[in-house]
């Protein structure tokens, strides 16, 4: 059994031709982009940027973000050489593949699979509570058992990634438009809440930018709670401070999480050494301008420490207590628009993930066959429709939880950040229509980012990864370490020899 053994680019170029997995390339900068911001830009924009400013940053809750988003350009430049270099479906997973070798890629492909799999499951549960908040808000009744909070099968969510399922699985393209759509709509709502809040700042409410750290164990979380560099030395505060702001960058890093999902749908894109790095690092900016713009607003418009962690709604209160009301209708039609796109792109990553696991036959094979007539995964499709049951039934079942941090891939960023380095040692020949310039420099920081983020993740994070991988390296073991494409051609090899 080789664990190292890696797929060469020329190999993973090749499969897309494949008649039985080729994808059909219809999108464009404009589509990727739209992605991008569809999933970055989500309720956590209007719920995220007050409780990480209650809890850990203060009014310095802009500068966490900007290091968040710094960390993800660093890693953003990577994966677009990557996709300029490898336009082939799978992201990370395939990057991994081609550098680091299977074992590696499995982890990597797996980590993604699951992570964006729980990730849509749990952000369908707050689709579900804002769309009861929402409804109600405008006098219209919805009974408890649909979304509530006390129904033991939550049939909004349910609805939702089954309803988004089958629209990814009819087209690609005519997801998009509807993303695009949706988008237009939330990126409009934010745009108002920061033009209506700029009125209602007090510069007051700055003073102190970067509050004095508290102990640890102010914020009461315990140990599965706490920052893993905190379980280990012990002693550092984390709320506020200097350690504060890095604690906040931590929380936020999932809020950036899509520009990675876009270098999924390279594959299906028409000119893809151009457009995937235009999707990702303008996703990226737009989503940096807005999430520390609305961040700016709600730390101005409230004392930090007045702010409520605890809140489904912190900038919403935070207009009430100035007496504006209306917002608060406008900031839920905001935030369900921004999940259902969220959900949406989610689940797209996820199946293209899986698409290409299978093309490489570390899972059945029967996930990554398309549609010969329109060369896309149709609904016949069974990696959408498993991915979509998936998640379908962890909503249902309500066994997610937490603030979605548990939908941090750093690793996976840190991964493709090495990865970058070590291709182009290995192939400088390669042909790369985006080369990141000091790429040593770049990939350095990035790790470096990535690292300091991971330490700062809590223990229960890590508890939940370690359990991901333990199920993992059971299947691997199991099916794909004898059944990959790869360890085939080595038997055969073996055999003729």
């Amino acid at each position: 059994m080789n664990l190292l053994r890696t797929k060469t680019i020329e190999q993973s170029i090749a499969d897309t031709d494949e008649p039985d997995t080729k994808l059909r390339k219809s999108l464009s900068a404009l589509d990727l982009t739209v992605f991008g911001v569809a999933v970055m830009i989500g309720a956590g924009i209007f719920i995220l940027t007050g409780r990480a400013a209650a809890t850990t940053s203060g009014p310095a809750i802009v500068i966490s973000f900007v290091l968040a988003a710094i960390a993800c350009g660093f890693a953003g430049l990577c994966y677009a050489e990557f996709a300029s270099t490898v336009p082939v479906a799978g992201s990370a997973y395939t990057y991994s593949y081609a550098t680091l070798g299977e074992f590696v890629a499995w982890i990597i492909g797996w980590d993604l699979a699951l992570e964006l799999a729980l990730g849509a499951a749990t952000v369908a549960k707050g689709w579900s509570s804002y769309l009861l908040n929402t409804l109600q808000g405008f006098g219209i009744p919805v009974p408890t058992w649909f979304a509530g909070s006390d129904a033991k099968v939550d049939f909004g969510a349910f609805i939702l990634v089954a309803a988004l399922t089958a629209l990814l699985a009819v087209g690609t393209k005519l997801s998009s438009r509807v993303s695009l759509v949706i988008t237009s709509i939330k990126v409009v709502v934010v745009l108002l809440v920061i033009v209506a809040g700029v009125f209602y700042i007090n510069g007051a409410n700055y003073v102190p930018f970067v509050p004095p750290a508290q102990a640890a164990s102010a914020g009461g979380g315990g140990l599965l709670d706490s920052t893993l560099i905190q379980a280990v030395f012990g002693g550092i505060g984390t709320s506020y401070g200097l350690f504060g702001i890095f604690a906040g960058a931590s929380l936020v890093f999932f809020a950036f999480i899509g520009f990675d999902v876009v270098a999924t749908a390279a594959e299906e894109t028409r000119n893809p050494q151009r457009d995937v790095p235009r999707g990702i690092l303008g996703s990226l900016v737009i989503c940096t301008i807005l999430y520390c713009a609305v961040s700016m607003v709600i730390t101005g418009m409230q004392k930090y420490s007045q702010i409520n962690p605890k809140s489904a709604a912190p900038l919403a209160d935070a207009f009430k207590a100035h007496g504006v009301q209306w917002t608060s209708q406008i900031i839920s039609f905001g935030a369900l628009c921004g999940l259902t796109t969220v959900v949406m792109v989610l689940l797209l990553g996820q199946s293209r993930v899986l698409f290409a696991m299978s093309r490489d036959n570390l899972l059945p094979r029967a996930f990554g066959k398309t549609n010969r007539k329109n060369q896309h995964p149709g609904l016949h499709h069974r990696h959408h429709w498993r991915g979509g049951r998936a998640a379908r039934r962890l909503r249902a079942n309500r066994c997610t939880g937490g603030n979605g941090e548990h939908r941090n891939v750093v690793r996976v960023h840190l991964v493709v950040s090495a990865g970058v380095w070590v291709l182009r040692r290995k192939r400088p020949d390669l042909p790369r229509k985006f080369k990141v310039k000091a790429v040593p420099v770049v990939a350095t920081l990035a790790i470096v980012f990535c690292v300091w983020l991971m330490l700062n993740l809590s223990v229960v994070t890590w508890l939940r990864f370690i359990i991901w991988m333990v199920i993992g390296l059971g299947f691997y073991f199991a099916y794909g370490a004898w059944k990959s494409r790869l360890a085939v051609e080595e038997k055969k090899a073996r055999q003729q020899n």
